[in-house]
C-alpha cells in the first residue's frame, strides 16, 4: 500500500459570485456545484449550509466548482457554520480512503460529521446558584440539602443539583420560583485538561529505554515514519510509547490512540491518567450524544490534546496530528465490516503519512503483512524481548483432549480441573477462556432432532440460561426458551449441544463449591463501568476464577493471576479463513499472556483436540519465528495477502432470485487474464443474515495489479437489479 503526498494548497478562498464544489455526507457520486451569494465568503474545508431538494443540508466546501451544472439551475449556499474548517488533512485522507475502499467520498465525510449538531457552537448552559439576598422561606430538610450542596459557592444545573442533594426535581424548581436560588450561565465548551508531558513516568529497563527514546527521535524528526513496537505480554509496551505521547505532548501536537476494544480501556485509562495527571478524551459508542458532540467540538479547535478511541476516532477533524499509536495492531476489531469498509491500522498509516506525523503499531503477535513490512524496510522494528520487572513468561502446556478426554458431560479436562481446583486453593487466581458467549451453541430435541435456528440468519440460537431466552449473536433476534419443541410438540426433551461461557461457570461451581467466580463476556461486560468493576474484583482479589471470551484474552494485567486454562483452543481453527491459523495463534498468545505476570510463576493449558497442528506446536514449542515463517512460506505460495491481492464482493438483497440472478451476472463479467482468478459466485457461509440473502465473490489479483481500477472497470460494465445491494470489501478479513 503506497500513500503519495498530496501537493495540493492548504486553503483556497471564494468570494461572492464564485462557483465552488460542496462535497455532501450523503453516498452520491461527486460533489456537487453551489454559488456563494452576496455578503458570504468561503474557503475550502469551511462547513456550509446548502439547498438539497426541498430540504438544506450541511456539507464542506471541497474547492473550485466543476462547471457542469447550467449557470441558471445553480443555487446558491445558505450560510457558512461557525465552526472550525474541516482541516486539508481530512479532506485528503477522505479523498484516499474513498478511492482505496472503492466508497464515494460523501460516504466518508458523513464518518467525519458523524455529530451534526457539534458543527454548531454549543448553547450556554443555565446552572442555579444561592440567590445574593435569599427571601425568608420555609426550610425543610430537602430544601436545606440542596442549599447546603450550593455552599461551595459553585453552580450547578438543576438536574446535578437534585442528584446531589438527594431529592427530586420539584424541591430544586421550588426554591427557585421561591427566589432562594437565581440562575446564572455557564459556559458550554467541556474543559479538557492538558496532560501533562514532564510529570515523572516508572523507570524504564535498558531495553525499554532504548525503544522509548527511538519513538521519541521518530516525533521529533515531524516527518512521517512507522515504528512496529514488538514486545511479549508484560514487556512493557504500553510505559515505552507513552514515552513518545510526552515527546508530542511537548511539542504541541495532537495525539490518537486507537484501542481494539474498548474493554482495553480500563486500566490503560487508569495508567494513563497516572503517567499525564489527567485522563485523555475518550471516542467509541458506549458515550453518551453530548460526551461525543464536546469531544468533537474540542478536537476541531484543539482543546483536546489525546484522543483514546476505537476504530472510528481515526476520522475526527485533528488540527494537528502528531501521533497516532495502533495499540494490539493485529486486532480484527481494527477491520470495519460495513458501510465504508476498511481497516483502521492500515488507515492509520496513511493518515499519518498525509499529516507527516508519526505511527506505532504495537503488539505482541504482531500481524503477518506488518512483520513483513518491516522485514522488508518499509516499517522500523523495535523488539521488547522480556517481562519487565524479572517475571518470566508461562509454561505452556498442551492437553491432548484425545487421551485426557473429559468425563461425560463435562468439559474440564482431568488435568485442567486438578490444576484450576489447585490454583484456587493456594489462593491464586485462573482465567478459563472459552470464545462462546451463553450457555450452549445450539439446542435441539432429543426425540425429533429440531434444531432451534435464526429466522433471519443461517445461525443456530444460542441458549443464554441466565437470560432464560434464545438468541442470534448475528441480527439480534431472540426468544424466550420454550419449553416444548415447536415441532412435535415433545415436552422435557430438549437439549443444550455444547459448551459456552454460562455452562462452563456451573461445572466449575460444582468442581469447587464456592468458588469466587464471574463471567466476562460482552452480554454482560455492557459498558466502561461495568469493565471496571470487573477490573477492581480481581485486582482486590475478590473473584477467584474469572470464564470469559476474547474480551479479556489481551491487555490486562492482575499480579495474582496465575493459571489460564483454554477450553476448546481449536475453536478458531474451524473453516476456510485465510487467516484461521494466525488468528488462533495470536488469540492464544495473548490469553496466555495473561497468566504469571507478578511474582508467582504462570501456567498455561490449552486443551486441543489437535494437539499436533502447527499452531498448537508452535505455541507450546514458544517458537513464534517458526509459525510466522511457516504462515509466510504457505501465503506466498498461494499468493495470498500480504503477497497478493483481494478483493471481496457480497451481493445482498430481500429477493433470493435477484441476488443469485444478479452474483451470476457479476461472475460472467469478472476480470480476465493471467493476474487474475475469481472465486465464486457462490452463497455466502451465512448465506442469509439479517434477513437478507447474500452471494460472494472474490478476486484474486497479483500484488502489482490495480485492483481498484479493475473493480470499477468490472462493475461499470455489469448491471443488477436496484434492490440488489452490491458491497465491496477490499483486503476482506473476514469471509462469512
Amino acid at each position: 500500500m503506497t500513500v503519495a503526498r498530496s501537493t495540493e494548497p492548504e486553503a483556497v478562498a471564494f468570494s461572492a459570485g464564485e462557483r465552488i464544489a460542496v462535497l455532501l455526507p450523503l453516498p452520491l457520486s461527486g460533489a456537487y456545484d453551489y454559488r456563494v451569494p452576496d455578503g458570504i465568503s468561503v474557503k475550502t474545508g469551511d462547513f456550509v449550509v446548502v439547498p438539497l431538494g426541498n430540504r438544506t443540508i450541511e456539507g464542506v466546501v471541497w474547492g473550485l466548482g466543476t462547471g457542469e451544472v447550467d449557470e441558471a439551475k445553480l443555487k446558491e449556499i445558505t450560510d457558512r457554520v461557525d465552526c472550525p474548517p474541516l482541516p486539508p488533512e481530512s479532506q485528503r485522507f477522505a479523498g484516499w480512503v474513498s478511492a482505496y475502499t472503492l466508497q464515494s467520498a460523501g460516504a466518508v465525510l458523513k464518518m467525519m460529521m458523524s455529530v451534526p449538531d457539534a458543527l454548531h457552537p454549543p448553547k450556554p448552559l443555565s446552572a442555579l446558584t444561592v440567590a445574593t439576598l435569599p427571601p425568608d422561606i420555609r426550610m425543610t430538610d430537602a430544601r436545606k440539602r440542596v442549599l447546603d450542596v450550593l455552599a461551595d459557592g459553585l453552580p450547578r444545573q438543576a438536574t446535578e443539583l437534585a442528584r446531589e442533594a438527594g431529592t427530586g426535581p420539584g424541591v430544586v424548581k421550588g426554591l427557585a420560583d421561591a427566589g432562594a436560588l437565581r440562575r446564572v450561565e455557564l459556559p458550554a465548551a467541556v474543559d479538557f485538561p492538558a496532560p501533562d508531558p514532564d510529570r515523572p513516568g516508572p523507570d524504564l529497563s535498558p531495553e525499554q529505554a532504548g525503544a522509548a527514546e527511538e519513538l521519541r527521535d521518530s516525533v521529533r524528526a515531524d516527518r512521517f515514519h512507522v515504528t512496529l513496537l514488538d514486545g511479549v505480554p508484560g514487556s512493557g509496551k504500553t510505559e515505552v510509547y507513552f514515552e513518545a505521547v510526552a515527546e508530542a505532548l511537548s511539542r504541541g501536537k495532537q495525539i490518537l490512540v486507537l484501542l481494539p476494544e474498548i474493554a482495553l480501556g480500563a486500566q490503560w485509562l487508569s495508567r494513563f491518567e497516572n503517567r499525564f495527571g489527567a485522563p485523555p478524551a475518550e471516542w467509541h459508542s458506549d458515550l453518551t450524544h453530548a460526551t461525543r458532540r464536546n469531544t468533537w467540538r474540542a478536537v476541531a479547535e484543539g482543546r483536546a490534546q489525546v484522543v483514546v478511541g476505537a476504530r472510528s476516532a481515526l476520522f475526527l477533524p485533528f488540527r494537528d496530528l502528531g501521533l497516532i499509536i495502533v495499540d494490539e495492531e493485529h486486532e480484527n476489531a481494527f477491520k470495519q465490516e460495513e458501510g465504508v469498509i476498511y481497516n483502521a491500522r492500515d488507515m492509520a498509516v496513511v493518515r499519518s503519512r498525509i499529516g507527516d506525523g508519526a505511527v506505532a503499531l504495537v503488539s505482541a503477535t504482531p500481524s503477518l503483512e506488518t512483520v513483513v513490512n518491516a522485514e522488508n524496510g518499509r516499517y522500523r522494528h523495535l523488539e521488547l524481548p522480556a517481562r519487565h520487572g524479572g517475571a518470566q513468561l508461562p509454561e505452556i502446556r498442551l492437553i491432548d483432549m484425545l487421551v485426557d478426554q473429559p468425563p461425560r458431560g463435562r468439559w474440564l479436562s482431568p488435568p485442567l480441573a486438578a490444576e484450576l481446583t489447585e490454583t484456587v486453593a493456594k489462593g491464586e487466581q485462573a482465567l478459563l477462556y472459552l470464545n462462546r458467549r451463553g450457555y450452549a451453541p445450539l439446542t435441539l430435541c432429543r426425540k425429533c432432532g429440531y434444531r432451534f435456528r435464526c429466522p433471519r440468519c443461517t445461525a443456530w440460537l444460542v441458549e443464554h440460561r441466565l437470560a432464560g431466552t434464545l438468541q442470534c449473536h448475528h441480527c439480534g433476534f431472540r426468544i424466550d426458551t420454550p419449553e416444548t419443541c415447536p415441532d412435535c410438540g415433545a415436552v422435557d426433551d430438549l437439549t443444550a449441544c455444547g459448551p459456552g461461557v454460562e455452562r462452563l461457570a456451573e461445572e466449575v461451581r460444582v468442581l469447587i463449591p464456592g468458588v469466587r467466580l464471574t463471567i466476562a463476556a460482552s452480554d454482560n461486560l455492557t459498558s466502561p463501568n461495568a469493565v471496571r468493576e470487573l477490573v477492581s474484583q480481581v485486582e482486590n482479589h475478590e473473584l477467584d476464577v474469572v470464564i470469559g471470551t476474547q474480551i479479556v484474552a489481551k491487555g490486562y494485567h492482575f499480579p495474582l493471576l496465575t493459571l489460564v486454562g483454554a477450553v476448546d483452543a481449536d475453536l478458531g481453527l474451524q473453516g476456510g479463513d485465510l487467516r484461521a491459523a494466525e488468528r488462533t495463534y495470536q488469540l492464544l498468545y495473548q490469553v496466555s499472556g495473561r497468566a504469571g505476570r507478578g511474582e508467582k510463576p504462570g501456567r498455561v493449558l490449552l486443551q486441543s483436540y489437535m494437539a499436533t497442528h502447527p499452531v498448537m506446536a508452535a505455541l507450546a514449542a514458544g517458537d513464534r519465528k517458526r509459525f510466522l515463517a511457516a504462515e509466510r512460506e504457505a501465503r506466498a505460495e498461494a499468493g495470498m495477502p500480504p503477497f497478493g491481492r483481494l478483493v471481496g464482493l457480497i451481493v445482498s438483497g430481500k429477493d433470493e432470485r435477484a441476488v443469485e440472478e444478479a452474483s451470476l451476472a457479476l461472475g460472467r463479467t469478472a476480470p480476465q487474464g493471467d493476474e487474475f482468478v475469481t472465486l465464486g459466485p457462490a452463497p455466502a457461509a451465512f448465506a442469509l443474515l439479517r434477513g437478507r440473502y447474500r452471494h460472494r465473490l472474490l478476486l484474486k489479483a497479483a500484488k502489482t495489479v490495480n485492483v481498484q481500477q479493475a473493480v470499477r472497470q468490472w462493475l461499470a460494465r455489469t448491471s443488477w437489479p436496484k434492490k440488489v445491494r452490491v458491497q465491496i470489501d477490499v483486503d476482506p478479513y473476514s469471509f462469512f
